[in-house]
């Protein structure tokens, strides 16, 4: 088959270009991500092994090998894993299959404006393959996906375009080769073909990788490589064990195992150090940055597992994507089963990443047994409680870390209270909210029911796009009146959940903007309540009058006690469904029925007082149009202020117009 040439799609060739002449802080990330990629072959492989009988692959030596040549300036990191087909490496390596490209360039355009280091955008888009040419003139891929009989050989210079021919001869897996720039202290760009860097950065990021990471030397003359390792940084103990010492120089140098292979989580924790953890954190979610905290967990019994999770320091870009990969890794008596396994954790954690490995679990498991498995449910409700109780700890203890947590996962962990009834109450006492209490600093349920005014009964919130719509609502003049404090919730979940929760401690959770509001002290009630009635005689006519004719719009128009400033408002009653809810239902395709709201007039204000006596002074319908019209702009004003939409926005605009018109 010929030698095919493909242009990269234009978003890769623009990242390409991007890494290739950036500046990046550690160039040293290239082999870490290639040892990773290497090791995903081969657990990928492993399960296919135990899953396809057939599949005819060997596994009786699964295992890395990285081969540098000094002399040729080239690096080769091979594995005998899975490996891909033609098809896959065009779409794999060829294209940046992830909706999230866009971003991560914008952003990476923006660190280099500010003269940022770029690291910390390295592994969250696939992008880890990409990151040889930041230290190769030119990379080829050869690859042959285990069962197939032929091989592919990809080569690219990364500047726009890339050759796929098909070979006869490929190994199964996949072998990288480099051919490596020359080295460059300044720009950070180091010797990756010299045994001792190579050895430092194995050690370094993948030491705790399950399979055999081997270093592949040539033998050097006699004496050549002891005398280089003795001289450069990073050598450890075992340098001398490179080819070329003692021995004749054409002689080939043993396969060198530069990692310790041991599981992280099945080795006590003052064996561990924290750069141990990050760095198998970095390994399993592709993530550059450390994480924000690291959760131990040993289950010991009638079921025994291990798990090691961990919280990330950011969410991931596509967290609320339908595509979003969650799921923890599953291991059975340390043997790789899947790297997504969504029945370990709910949901709404999904953002949290790390290993279990259980000890009596069938090898050959699938997904439609984890659905099931009592196990798999116990080992799920006991790691979700067991999340939970590190963010209650993290938010007593470490307040700084809690309030990163929440400004980055607080939206997602909402969800729960939607989803997880068992837990509800441990979601609630680790969520805060903003509130009209600060500006700056959210508060807690716990805090906020402390702070409560005497005699008031419940949690007050309202929900909306943002705080600030939410603080100039008409609905909360009352509250900011009588300085009663005011929940503001301004996520999408917040619509759903707040429906769902109907009480903390006790104290029911009531939206500002829903039903009748009944503030003050008993005595304060006493004397509104016998000025309301009066007020209540004065407008009854107007109110009926009005009802009747807003009646296509609204369910009825009322009296306000919650109106200080405002000629009026819109509320709902107390248990029906707002309309942001309302509207979020049918962008999910279900059918809701409109709900009409009330309209809610302020006794005290000028317009409200002016339309009553207009209205009093006509016995009958004559000169009511005018009058019509204004109850219909008062009407939508009230819209208009809580961020609603009109039915005829043309229409309030010609009245309006021809309102104003008549003033001049």
């Amino acid at each position: 088959m010929p030698t095919e040439t493909f242009e990269f799609q234009v978003e890769a060739r623009q990242l390409l270009q991007m890494m290739i002449h950036s500046i990046y802080s550690n160039k040293d990330v290239f082999l870490r991500e290639l040892v990773s990629n290497a090791s995903d072959a081969l657990d990928k492989l492993r399960l296919e092994a135990l899953r396809d009988d057939s599949l005819g692959a060997d596994v009786s030596d699964l295992h890395i090998a990285i081969e540098p040549d000094e002399k040729a300036r080239t690096l080769t990191v091979r594995d005998n894993g899975i490996g891909m087909s033609h098809d896959e490496v065009v779409q794999l390596i060829g294209t940046i299959a992830n909706s999230g490209t866009a971003k991560f360039l914008q952003e990476l355009k923006e660190k280099e404006a500010e003269g940022a280091a770029a690291d910390g955008l390295i592994g969250q888009f696939g992008v880890g393959f990409y990151s040889s040419f930041m230290v190769a003139d030119e990379v080829t891929l050869l690859t042959r996906r285990a069962g197939e009989s032929h091989g592919t050989r990809w080569v690219s210079t990364g500047e726009g375009t890339y050759t796929v021919e098909t070979v006869d001869d490929a190994p199964q897996g996949t072998a990288v080769t480099l051919r490596l720039k020359p080295e460059d202290s300044e720009d950070r760009l180091y010797d990756y073909a010299s045994p001792w860097k190579i050895r430092e950065i194995v050690k370094r990021y993948s030491d705790f990788i399950t399979w055999p990471v081997r270093l592949i030397s040539q033998a050097p003359a006699a004496g050549t490589d002891t005398a280089q390792n003795e001289s450069e940084p990073g050598t450890g103990e075992d340098a001398g064990q490179d080819a070329g010492e003692g021995t004749d120089a054409a002689a080939p140098a043993e396969p060198e195992t530069l990692n310790s292979m041991k599981a992280l989580w099945a080795r006590s924790r003052d064996e561990v150090t924290d750069d141990e953890y990050h760095e198998l954190y970095k390994h399993i979610s592709h993530d550059w940055n450390s994480p924000l905290e690291t959760i131990r967990l040993q289950a010991e019994g009638t079921f025994e597992y291990q798990a090691l999770l961990f919280i990330p320091a950011h969410a991931p870009q596509d967290l609320f994507t339908q595509g979003y990969q969650r799921g923890i890794q599953l291991y059975v008596k340390r043997v790789f089963i899947m790297d997504d396994c969504e029945a370990l954790m709910p949901p709404y954690l999904r953002f949290v990443k790390g290993v279990v490995d259980a000890q009596d679990l069938s090898l050959n498991v699938s997904r439609e047994i984890l659905q099931q498995d009592r196990q798999i449910q116990l080992m799920h409700r006991r790691l979700a409680k067991k999340v939970l109780s590190t963010v209650k700890d993290m938010m007593s203890g470490e307040p700084e870390r809690y309030a990163t947590f929440w400004r980055e996962f607080g939206r997602v962990l909402k969800e729960g209270l939607l989803s997880d009834f068992e837990n509800r109450d441990a979601i609630l006492g680790v969520s805060s909210f903003a509130t009209t209490h600060s500006d700056e600093e959210p508060a807690t349920l716990r805090q906020y029911v402390d702070r409560m005014k005497e005699g008031q009964e419940h949690i007050f919130y309202l929900t909306g796009e943002s705080r600030q719509a939410i603080e100039n609502s008409p609905h909360m003049e009352a509250f900011r009146a009588k300085g009663i404090e005011v929940l503001l919730l301004t996520d999408p979940v917040d619509e759903v959940w707040v429906e769902a929760v109907p009480e903390f401690d006790g104290k029911q959770l009531r939206s500002v903007a829903k039903g009748e509001v009944d503030l003050g002290t008993e005595a304060e009630k006493k004397e509104a309540g016998t000025e309301r009635e009066k007020q209540q005689q004065e407008f009854e006519s107007l109110l009926t009058w009005m009802t009747e004719r807003l009646g296509e719009n609204v369910k009825e128009v009322r009296l306000s006690s919650r109106l200080t400033v405002s000629p009026a408002c819109i509320v709902s009653d107390t248990h029906d469904v707002t309309p942001a809810l309302e509207n979020m239902y049918r962008a999910m395709g279900q059918a809701v029925p409109h709900v009409k709201r009330i309209l809610e007039l302020n006794p005290g204000h000028p317009l409200v007082t002016g339309l009553n006596k207009a209205y009093t002074a006509r016995t009958d319908d004559t000169g009511l149009g005018g009058l019509e019209e204004t109850a219909e702009l008062l009407h939508g004003m009230a819209l208009l202020a809580e961020g609603g939409e009109l039915t005829d926005p043309a229409r309030f605009v010609k009245l309006l117009a021809d309102r104003l018109e008549r003033t001049l």
